[in-house]
C-alpha cells in the first residue's frame, strides 16, 4: 500500500500535468514574420494558420492591400456589405493576430446577426449613424446608438448586429484580435445548414409550425 506522501505526490504531479496548458502561453515569436505562403497547402503540412513562405521570397506587397478601399456592393437584401482583410486576402497577417474588415451600410441596412468564434470585435464608424448591439449569454440585449467618429466592442463569440439607423449611406471598419476570426451568421446556421438542421429540433425550439420552418429554411441557400 502506498504512503499517504507518496500519493500526495502523485496527485500533485497529475494536477499539474492537467493544469500545464492552462499556464501556457503562446510562445514568443522567433522570426519576424511568417507570410502565409498558400501554395503549401496542397502539400501535407499542416497548421493552425498557414505553413510560411521562404523569406528570401517575402515582399512588401505581402504586407499591402487595397482590399478595403472600395465600397462593397449593398444592393442585396439586407442592405449590407462586409469587406474583409484578414489572412486569406493580406499574407503578411499570419500568425500577427489581427485583421479587418470594412462594412458598407445602404439606407437602413442591416448586418444581421452573427458571432466571430475566434476574435473580440471593435468598431469604428467612418460615416453615418448606427444601432448596434450584442446578446449575452443569459440573454440580456446591450443596445445603442453609436455616431461617426464613435466606436463599440463585441465581447468574443457573442451575438452582435447593426443597423443603420439613417436615409442615407453609412460605413464602418471593425477590427478583430484574430487573423482569421471566422462569422457565423445565426440564421444561416439555423436555416442553411448542410445536411439541414432537423425541422422537428427547431420548431421545438423555435415554438412555431414545422410549415413555417420549412418556408424559412426554402430562403436559405446552404454552402455546401
Amino acid at each position: 500500500m502506498a504512503k499517504f506522501p507518496d500519493v500526495l505526490l502523485a496527485a500533485c504531479a497529475v494536477l499539474l500535468a492537467l493544469a500545464a496548458p492552462l499556464l501556457a502561453g503562446d510562445p514568443d515569436m522567433l522570426q519576424d514574420f511568417c507570410v502565409a505562403d498558400y501554395k503549401s497547402l496542397e502539400g501535407p503540412l499542416r497548421l493552425n494558420g498557414f505553413p510560411c513562405k521562404r523569406p528570401e521570397n517575402v515582399t512588401a506587397d505581402d504586407f499591402f492591400s487595397g482590399v478595403l478601399a472600395a465600397p462593397g456592393n449593398t444592393g442585396n437584401p439586407v442592405g449590407s456589405a462586409v469587406t474583409a482583410a484578414n489572412v486569406e486576402k493580406l499574407p503578411g497577417l499570419n500568425t500577427l493576430g489581427v485583421s479587418m474588415s470594412r462594412v458598407d451600410y445602404a439606407p437602413w441596412g442591416v448586418n444581421l446577426p452573427h458571432t466571430h468564434p475566434r476574435a473580440t470585435e471593435i468598431i469604428f464608424v467612418l460615416e453615418g449613424s448606427l444601432d448596434i448591439g450584442f446578446i449575452t449569454t443569459s440573454g440580456k440585449l446591450f443596445v445603442r446608438t453609436v455616431c461617426k467618429g464613435e466606436l463599440f466592442v463585441f465581447p468574443r463569440g457573442l451575438v452582435h448586429f447593426q443597423r443603420n439607423n439613417g436615409g442615407t449611406p453609412a460605413v464602418a471598419i471593425s477590427a478583430f484580435n484574430s487573423q482569421l476570426p471566422g462569422t457565423q451568421s445565426a440564421a444561416m446556421a439555423l436555416f442553411g445548414a448542410s445536411p439541414p438542421v432537423p425541422t422537428d429540433v427547431l420548431v421545438r425550439a423555435l415554438q412555431i409550425d414545422g410549415g413555417v420552418v420549412e418556408a424559412i429554411k426554402s430562403k436559405f441557400q446552404p454552402k455546401y
